[in-house]
């Protein structure tokens, strides 16, 4: 039977009174395990990426196994699509994606490119809305996909608007690794270019995140002059990837002007419902 713990040393807590429920911690760091380099795991790739035993990531995978939230052939454990109802709660209130996801179709059918939008999760960039007209990247991406903020155009226009403060903690809360020969890993690098995202409004990243890869976002304001979202359209640098060869930076230029209209339709959308 599992029990409600006092907090172990060291682990955070929010919870009121300073209660923590370890089991339900530990289970959705089981959860949070799997992503997209890790769709399919071994019962000894889950516990040495959660830091727990064998026994207990059993337990923990068993158990999501018999709520359907994890399947298995007897040696590998993958997550199934009823996971998503844990964001469905989110999701489906959030007033923002609703009216995000329709300017991202029209978006997405205008240029025949991949358009998206997230939001930022501590170093992350969380996927709240998603549009794609063909796979131009290795891993699938989807509502809830998440990738290093600091790699990525959405990521660096939602860095680009913290203050200080915040923009420390979020660097300090992941490595800057090299995700491609052209990653920029530099922490001063790096916060020159942040500082550069804010002022000119937009953000270009070329092929940082993956090979063959290039994006551009902008960000979208909420009426109280914080940022809400950030908006990207991304395309293949491959030659004939697109019309006219789709491998010139001078072409993501392009898309920056539809870029920037579709996120002022949604500032309008998000003033006229205050």
């Amino acid at each position: 039977m599992e029990h409600d713990v006092q907090t172990p040393p060291g682990t955070p807590t929010t919870a009121a009174g300073g209660q923590y429920v370890q089991s339900l911690a530990r289970g959705l760091d089981v959860i949070r395990a799997f992503d997209a380099e890790h769709h399919s795991m071994t019962l000894t790739d889950v516990a040495k990426r959660t830091g727990l035993s064998r026994a207990t990531a059993r337990r923990f995978l068993l158990t999501l196994a018999e709520l359907g939230y994890v399947r298995t052939d007897g040696k590998h454990f993958e997550l199934t699509a009823q996971v998503l109802q844990l964001g469905y709660a989110f999701l489906s209130g959030h007033t923002l994606t609703e009216l995000i996801e329709p300017v991202l179709e029209e978006l997405s059918s205008r240029l025949n490119e991949s358009a998206s939008a997230s939001v930022l999760d501590g170093a992350d960039v969380v996927y709240i809305a998603r549009v794609h007209t063909r796979r131009i990247m290795r891993v699938g991406i989807a509502v809830g996909s998440r990738f290093p903020a600091y790699a990525t155009s959405m990521g660096r226009v939602l860095l680009a608007h913290l203050d200080h403060a915040a923009l420390d903690a979020a660097l300090a809360a992941r490595p800057l690794e090299a995700l491609t020969p052209t990653t920029l890993t530099d922490p001063s690098a790096l916060r020159r270019e942040l500082a550069a995202v804010r002022d000119q409004g937009w953000c270009l990243v070329d092929q940082e995140l993956e090979v063959g890869l290039r994006s551009i976002a902008v960000p979208v304001m909420s009426p109280d002059g914080t940022v809400a979202a950030a908006l990207n359209v991304s395309m293949s640098t491959m030659p004939g990837a697109a019309p006219g060869g789709g491998n010139r930076a001078e072409e993501a230029m392009e898309v920056l002007p539809h870029l920037q209209d579709a996120a002022t339709r949604i500032e309008e959308a998000l003033l006229a419902r205050r």
